[in-house]
């Protein structure tokens, strides 16, 4: 997993409120469980004017100019701005891995649902929690400064405004926090431990040589 420190990035704004992991990745592409490849189908439904299918070619389809991530001002984006209980619905971790593999590092929204959540500290996004009035101002600073950057600093727990300078705080587990700032994903944590692991299993083969020839 990659780790998350430090961000300046692009800013695009998701106007929708209660966005489910189905918008977020259509129920027909979650018949992979290799994760990669997401990306392209992102938020498929709003994205494309037709309907997409694993395994389309992408560059034939067409897309819906009214969509935000389809608008020139908005491309190469890394962090998503949107509205209250982001990621509802079903709990398909398949909706971080295209968030991820679009390119989105960061999300800020007023709240998530919990599910998902947890399944972002576990993919390499950092989903930031600020109360409504100041996603509402970012939202009105979006519109107004085309290309707006925000500075996400995971160390110091802040969103940082570079037309401004005005700083935000959010709040981050520190145990997650470890794990982005590490890049340490589940597997990742267990192979921290892999040298004591190895010396445990040492010792009980010798311990029990019988165990040797099921391993």
């Amino acid at each position: 997993m990659e780790k998350f420190a430090f961000l300046d990035g692009l800013v695009a704004p998701l106007d929708r409120a209660n966005v489910d992991t189905d918008a977020i990745i259509p129920k027909q592409f979650l018949k992979s469980i290799q994760r990669t490849g997401f990306g392209p189908n992102l938020f498929d439904e709003w994205r494309y004017l037709d309907h997409g299918e694993p395994g389309m070619d992408h560059s034939k389809r067409t897309p819906n100019p009214e969509f935000v991530l389809n608008q020139p001002r908005y491309q190469s984006a890394s962090i998503l701005l949107t509205r209250k209980n982001f990621g509802c619905g079903s709990s398909r971790e398949h909706a971080p891995w295209a968030l991820e593999q679009y390119g989105f590092r960061a999300i800020i929204a007023p709240s998530f649902a919990d599910i998902f959540f947890n399944n972002c500290f576990k993919n390499g996004l950092l989903p930031i929690v600020l109360s409504e009035e100041v996603v509402d101002y970012l939202f009105n600073q979006v519109r107004q400064h085309e290309g707006l950057h925000l500075q996400v600093d995971l160390v110091s727990q802040t969103v940082s405004l570079k037309t401004t300078g005005e700083s935000f705080s959010f709040n981050a587990d520190e145990f997650r926090k470890y794990c982005l700032l590490n890049g340490l994903d589940d597997i990742g944590l267990t192979l921290v431990h892999a040298e004591k692991i190895r010396e445990f299993e040492q010792r009980h083969i010798a311990a029990r040589p019988w165990l040797a020839a099921v391993i």
